[in-house]
């Protein structure tokens, strides 16, 4: 044999052996009081969706290395300590509840499939802890359904109750409750102890009036037998018979009346205790009442304290909004300000060219008219004449005169026929043209027509100009006169 089949050899044998030793080392074996869980790959649900874990009590199991890994759930049981008080019951009496319960991982398959998703790598004290947690609700939650007659009395059916409400809570987180022992129930108000005391009350009454029947059987049974006796031995001893069955019967009736004070007594006792434990209970009443008016008037407090925030936060709002709104429509003024002042500006501007082109016209005008303004203005009335006449004509268009006959009669005043008469009133009827062109502000051309003034004296010379009236005189004064 060669050395190479040796050391292909060697070096299978070794590899059967490192894989021996991992299956070895992987397979994992799971004690009684514990619970394996393999999480990672570990396949999938009937439903398609992948499984969180795999919980293996007892047995054993591979865990496929890198894929896989496990861990344990301890299932030692938990003893909790849970001392409830003040848990009010269905007549409002709060009552003290101390009680232990015993609870441990379950091993049921859909449980511990719960506990292995929720409880895995929790400490013993934190699951003790969460179950304590679950425990005082679910107590108090059957406390606030059962009278403290119920309680007290039928505890089976306290316990029932509680094992029932708890374990169907516990089983959601995994665990399962072992055993429920409640120590003592007890009340502040002393309700509970005014009950016990009123049965013991009742027990000694049943128990006396027991004793009393059968002490009174018994003597009326023995004074039956003395009597045949003494009737079967002597009729003689009759009157000594009478006088002791008389003296029996008054002591018969001295017991009885003892027994009836004693049962007054009795009576006048339970009642007491009755009256005590009404005032314990109406004092209790009275003290929940006033906590309870105490708490309504935090809470009325608390309330009006909210709605006066909450109206402070509107008011500022609105008061925000207000100004907010004020800002805007400043500043749109300004800004509408702004752009009429920008309008008005450039329409000044634009106003200004137009003046500016209309002098530098003018002033054209003037140069082409040689300098005279009187020319300028006359070569400006000839351009716009054509439009005046185009006024006047539009003024009177819309008058209609078919004709106009004129009745002539001869001659009238100073020597005038009618129809002159007519056509001078007609003519002075017209205002005259220089004074339209002086309303205008413009003065007549020279080619139509000036304007006469006053005629001058002739001037005189030698005596004439002395005896000639100055420009001051009265009329048909004369200078001498005048001197």
């Amino acid at each position: 044999m060669s050395i190479e089949s040796l050391i292909l050899i060697v070096v299978i044998v070794v590899l059967v052996f490192m894989c021996l030793l991992i299956f070895l080392t992987r397979y994992k074996k799971c004690p009684s009081d514990r619970i394996m869980v393999i999480y990672g790959k570990v396949g999938q649900n009937t439903d398609g969706t992948n499984r969180t874990s795999k919980c293996i009590h007892g047995g054993a199991a591979f865990v496929w290395p890198v894929i896989q890994a496990y861990q344990y759930l301890d299932l030692t049981p938990l003893s909790i300590q849970v001392d409830l008080k003040n848990a009010l019951s269905r007549q409002n009496i709060r009552i003290d509840v101390p009680s232990i319960f015993t609870v441990g991982i379950s091993t049921e398959q859909g449980v511990m499939q719960n506990a292995a998703e929720r409880l895995l790598g929790l400490a013993m004290n934190e699951v003790q802890e969460l179950a304590k947690d679950i425990i005082f609700g679910q107590l108090r939650l059957v406390i606030a359904t059962m009278d403290i007659e119920e309680i007290n009395t039928d505890r089976d059916k306290f316990l029932e109750a509680v094992s029932r409400n708890v374990e169907s809570e516990l089983k959601k987180i995994g665990l399962r409750l072992i055993n429920v022992n409640v120590t003592d129930i007890s009340d502040e108000s002393g309700y509970i102890t005014a009950l016990g005391k009123e049965a013991a009350a009742k027990a000694i009454n049943d128990a006396k009036k027991s004793v009393a029947e059968k002490v009174r059987d018994g003597s009326i049974g023995e004074a039956n037998a003395q009597r045949d006796q003494r009737v079967e031995v002597a009729t003689a001893n009759s009157k000594a018979i009478t006088g002791e069955n008389t003296a029996k019967i008054e002591i018969a009736q001295s017991d009885a009346a003892r027994r009836e004070k004693e049962a007054e007594a009795m009576r006048l006792a339970t009642a007491a205790e009755k009256v005590q434990s009404a005032k314990a209970l109406e004092e209790a009443y009275a003290a929940e009442k006033e906590a309870e008016l105490a708490r309504s008037a935090r809470e009325k407090a608390t309330l009006e304290a909210d709605v006066i925030v909450k109206a402070e936060i509107q008011k500022r709002q609105i008061e925000l909004a207000a100004e907010a709104e004020a800002e805007r429509l400043r500043r749109q003024a300004a800004g509408e300000a702004d752009a009429i002042y920008a309008k008005m500006e450039a329409e000044a501007r634009g106003m200004q060219e137009i003046l500016k082109k209309q002098a530098a016209g003018f002033a054209d005008i003037v140069d082409a008219a040689g300098g005279s303004a009187k020319d300028a203005l006359m070569l400006m009335l000839a351009d716009k004449m054509e439009d005046l006449m185009k006024v006047q004509v539009e003024a009177i268009r819309d008058l209609k005169i078919d004709k106009v006959t004129v009745w002539d009669s001869g001659e009238g005043k100073d020597g005038k026929s009618s129809t002159a008469n007519f056509l001078s009133g007609l003519l002075k009827s017209i205002p005259p043209m220089n004074e339209i062109f002086e309303m205008a502000g413009m003065e007549l051309p020279e080619f139509l027509g000036k304007k006469i003034g006053p005629k001058e004296p002739p001037k005189l010379e030698g005596p004439e100009a002395e005896a000639a009236p100055g420009p001051d005189a009265k009329p048909g004064e004369k200078l001498q006169d005048k001197a």
